[in-house]
Parts: structure tokens; sequence; C-alpha cells
């Protein structure tokens, strides 16, 4: 079935965070014409490609990134145009677009409203002046606050916010302030992520030297615990793993990832599936740029996602989210080993699903890999 669901990459950033393993090209001059005729060129070969006879009729539009506020004036609006050639939606669409507090402005979301953008997440990450300037990031404080009231006022009230938690003790940063601060924008959604030091990036390298140290597993699950309670206590829910929201503001475009809908991705490293096959572009964007001016797939790799890849990847992806999997459909084995979970404070009570709690959350893939191994 041709995809509902699109993602496209925006990789460039005005600095690459020590923590970023993202595909980002950092410039202070970003190529958006140049960006613009790749999306154009990779949409036209997927669609010759998929045989596509028809526009694709999209149910959620993701412009992540990266820094999508980079596309500065009129970016958004030129990147519809693009998508139209290939492309159909009404308006229920759910179009989300990522922005950091430095580049986002009152007048960038008035064009953003009425390009379609109707949801917005926000780069906020921290509240504290030393965590961030310690991140790499070129926002403070008032800079996040900010960045929801241009939104609002631009008649955008579906805002995320991103926070990440479980930093470096050292940095003294208060997580319950700023969960408080957060909260106190009223945001519909919230994102958060436990850092981590991927080997390739400068943090990577900070640890392995020994010239930082990451939290530990104490702090992290303290922290991930605080954060269900309080973000539970302001009306949002938990309804995955890293994602909480107010009734009905749920992200609509992930939720097609956690249910293994099909979904296209375009720009570097941006990943695609389209059952059973899962395929990834090449990351740097100089060589995916070359690719597609010369009429080649950027394409780095792909997969085939079936069998016992295909079952344990169903599971993984079922107890991620609060819906649980069905216990109908357990074996009897996988039935017994949840109700063991259960009396570790690892799943909910209720007859009909296996739903984890933060608790379980927190062991996310080896209950996965022991639930698989049941079946």
């Amino acid at each position: 079935m041709p995809p509902r669901f699109l993602y496209l990459h925006v990789p460039f950033c005005l600095r690459r965070c020590p923590y970023c393993d993202f595909a980002v090209q950092p410039t202070r001059r970003p190529p958006i014409q140049d960006w613009l005729d790749a999306v154009d060129a990779e949409l036209r070969l997927a669609t010759e490609a998929n045989g596509w006879t028809s526009p694709l009729q999209l149910e959620t539009i993701y412009v992540g990134g990266g820094t999508p506020s980079l596309l500065g004036p009129g970016g958004m609006a030129r990147l519809r145009r693009r998508l139209e050639a290939y492309a159909r939606w009404d308006g229920g669409v759910e179009w989300t677009a990522e922005a950091n507090p430095e580049t986002f402005t009152t007048g960038l979301a008035r064009e953003w409203a009425d390009a379609g953008v109707n949801r917005l997440s926000i780069g906020v990450q921290s509240f504290h002046e030393p965590v961030l300037r310690w991140m790499g990031r070129l926002h403070g404080p008032a800079g996040a606050v900010a960045s929801v009231e241009a939104a609002r006022a631009a008649g955008i009230d579906n805002v995320s916010i991103d926070l990440i938690f479980a930093l470096p003790t050292r940095l003294g940063r208060d997580w319950g302030d700023d969960l408080a601060r957060a909260l106190a924008l009223e945001p519909a959604h919230l994102s958060l992520y436990g850092l981590s030091a991927e080997p390739g990036t400068p943090l990577g390298r900070w640890v392995r030297e020994g010239r930082e140290a990451m939290a530990g597993e104490e702090t992290y699950a303290a922290e991930f615990l605080r954060a269900a309670e309080v973000a539970a206590q302001a009306g949002l829910r938990q309804y995955e793993v890293s994602n909480f929201a107010r009734p009905g503001r749920e992200s609509r475009h992930n939720g097609a990832y956690w249910t293994g809908a099909p979904y296209l991705g375009v720009g570097p490293g941006a990943h695609s599936f389209l059952p059973p096959v899962r395929s990834w572009n090449r990351r740097d964007w100089k060589g995916y740029r070359e690719d597609l001016a010369a009429g080649r797939s950027p394409e780095a790799e792909r997969e085939s996602v079936e069998g016992e890849s295909a079952r344990l990847e169903r599971i993984w992806l079922g107890l991620r989210t609060a819906e649980g999997l069905a216990c109908a459909d357990l074996s009897e084995r996988q039935a017994a080993l949840a109700r063991s979970w259960r009396s570790r404070g690892w799943t909910l009570d209720g007859s009909d699903r296996l739903r984890l709690t933060a608790r379980g959350w927190l062991i996310l893939d080896r209950l996965a890999v022991e639930l698989d191994g049941a079946a």
C-alpha cells in the first residue's frame, strides 16, 4: 500500500551539539534551494520505483532535523509547493515541524501556519543556562518561552516540548525545576529523552577519555519515574515510553512507526518502511545530494522485516506504547511470564491487554526479548 505518512529530514544546523548522532550538516548558510531540489528528486524516484500512479494521500507530514527552522522565510511554503506535485492531504492532516528557539520567530511561525503546519515540536532540552551552554545550545531559557508564545500567536496551539534527562550530575541540573518550567507553559505534548554517549560524538569521546561521567542507572531511573509522575499530575498521559500528551494530542505520525504502518522518509539518513522492506538513506549531505543530482537513489541499505525479526519487532513496538499487546495473542508460556512481571510492578493490572508500567518501560528491551523467547 502507498504510505500515508511522510517524513522529511532537514539536515542543517548552525552547529552540532556534542551529544548529537543525527544526520546533521553544520552550516551558517543552509543551501535551501539545493535541499528542495533533492527532496523533489527523491520523491520523483520513489514514485517511479514503487509504481505509484496517483498522488500519495497523506495523513501526516513531519519535517524533522537537524533544524527545520533554518529553512527561513518562505522555506516551508516552497516545500509545500514541491510536495503538492506528489501528494495530497486535507484539513485533517497532522503537519509537524521541528524548531530550535534561536531560529524560530513570530514571523516564521505565521509563515509556517499559513503553509499548513499545525503542530510544532520545540527543542528546548533544558531551562538552565549552564546546562544549555554545556549542551552547545544557542538559546537561553527565555528563547524557549518566546517560541511557545510565537507558535500560539500564529494559531499553532498543538505544541510539543523536548527535554533531555539523566545529564552528568556534576552540572547540578535541577530536573524537577526543568519539568515544572516546561509544564508551566502548558504544552499539548512532552517528549523526554535520556542522554546517551554515542561512540561517534564528542560526548562519547569525552566519556571514553574520562573527561566526562554519565549519570548512573539510579539517577536515570529516578528522573524517568519522576517525570512520569509529574506529567500525570499535570494532565499528560504517558502514551509511549518517551512521550506524554493531553487527550487527543498524541503524535499521529509517530504512532505510524509504532504500529508498523507504511511510511516514506525523504532526506539524508531518513528511513522508510514499505512492508516488508525497511530502507534508509546515506547520512552525509554531500553524498546524498550528489546521488540525486546524478539520478541515483540515495538509499544506503535495506532489510526485510519478516519471520522471527518481525515477531520480535511487533512485541517491542507493542510494549513501548500504552496500548500494549492483546493477551489473546500470547502463548501460554508468554502469559505465564507476563503474570510474573505483574508481581514485580512491571505491568498494569488488566485482563485483556499486557501493558507496561513506567518501571517496566525502564527495562523495555529486556522484557521484549524475554517475551519473544517465550513464544
